[in-house]
């Protein structure tokens, strides 16, 4: 028995350094009939909720602390009792959003998360945040890239806590060492494939 990814897509803002910006982000929900974990938390717990019905939510697994992948964590938590993961490299940035609150557990490089009887093991990919990260799925031939690798290319560096040559070696060094045929799901737009992106990713600086 292997997990099957469900998708939901919510809209609402991103803000940061005194701007706001509408965005649909994607949000991956991994497991069975019984039980699940989200990944990442934007702008409308209870449709998330919803699209998990009656089944045990074992985690909200959070992909980096831009308010537009977390702003609802605290709500699913109270909703659902699960707790909230996030690498400690984005605490700061966590508190931008929830300076009140914590998140329950700290996420680590190499941690594997079993859901259903499949493992996603937990990639360290900074560059778009210091505590970024990418939960690789090998059983389901996928990973899950937050904001770190999108249908075109890495994601944005041109704001604080982010740093372009950082997110180039992460993609590079980790994302490209796994097989071409691993399907991307990211945290904003269409799907893609490691494959269809080595060509996308400069090797050190923006064109």
């Amino acid at each position: 028995m292997t997990a099957r990814v469900e998708h939901l897509v919510t809209s609402g803002t991103f803000s940061l350094d005194g701007g706001t910006w509408d965005v649909d982000n994607n949000v991956w929900i991994i497991g069975d009939d019984e039980s699940v974990i989200i990944l990442d938390a934007p702008h409308d717990a209870e449709a998330i909720m919803r699209q998990v019905g009656e089944r045990k939510v074992v985690a909200i697994v959070c992909t980096h602390a831009h308010d537009d992948h977390v702003a609802q964590a605290p709500r699913l938590r109270e909703l659902s009792g699960a707790p909230i993961l996030l690498h400690p490299a984005d605490r700061e940035l966590w508190a931008l959003t929830h300076p009140d609150v914590q998140p329950d557990s700290d996420l680590e490089d190499g941690e594997v998360i079993t859901i259903a009887g499949t493992d996603l093991q937990v990639m360290h990919t900074p560059g778009h945040a210091p505590g970024a990260v990418c939960l690789y799925a090998p059983d389901l031939g996928c990973v899950f890239t937050g904001d770190t690798l999108f249908n075109g290319g890495p994601g944005a560096t041109g704001r604080s806590f982010s740093d372009y040559p950082t997110i180039v070696d992460s993609i590079r060094t980790r994302l490209f060492t796994l097989p071409p045929d691993t399907v991307v799901h990211t945290g904003h737009g269409d799907d893609t494939t490691i494959e269809a992106e080595l060509g996308n990713v400069p090797d050190d600086k923006p064109a």
